[in-house]
């Protein structure tokens, strides 16, 4: 009897199998808010997983990283769609975002990019920088001459003014 129920609903065409599309929809669903509720700010950004944890979302936005529509905002701003969201990260970084889905729940990643538009510019080039060094194991602790030129492997400006103190 127990079979003949399981054959039911696999022939049913409105059950789901745990399809990742199908899912992944039902999740974006759940979290969005009750018609004619807002969302804070500091919750969409965590939410959307521009910031790691909320309370981040909330420091960034008291200390004036966060930007909505060229304003600071508090943690507690309502956040519309359409809102252009400005997030200065560490390094120096901005993340331009517009607003297209207001969710309050954390989601999947492959979900939350959909839920605004990035219009950040690229990162700057990060800057090559010469391996330091690689001495064998068991060498000891380098000479003042190995140091000087591991520094001038690098490039170093100390290691410039060492050879001119050096040379004169």
């Amino acid at each position: 009897m127990a079979l003949e129920g399981t054959q039911e609903r696999a022939d049913d065409p409105t059950a789901t199998n745990g399809g990742s599309d199908s899912s992944a929809a039902a999740s974006a669903e759940a979290a969005r808010p009750a018609s004619g509720e807002s969302v804070r700010v500091d919750s969409w950004i965590w939410s959307v997983r521009l910031v790691k944890t909320r309370s981040m979302g909330a420091t960034a936005c008291r200390g004036g990283h966060v930007r909505v529509n060229g304003e600071r905002v508090k943690p507690a701003y309502a956040v519309r769609v359409g809102d252009e969201v400005r997030l200065r990260q560490a390094g120096g970084h901005e993340r331009i975002v517009i607003v297209r889905r207001l969710i309050r729940k954390r989601v999947g990643a492959p979900v939350a990019a959909e839920c605004y538009v990035d219009n950040s510019p690229p990162p700057p080039p990060r800057e090559a920088v010469a391996p330091a060094g690689i001495r064998d194991r068991g060498t000891g602790r380098p000479t003042k001459r190995d140091r000087r030129d591991m520094e001038r492997l690098r490039g170093l400006a100390e290691a410039a003014n060492a050879d001119r103190h050096r040379s004169t």
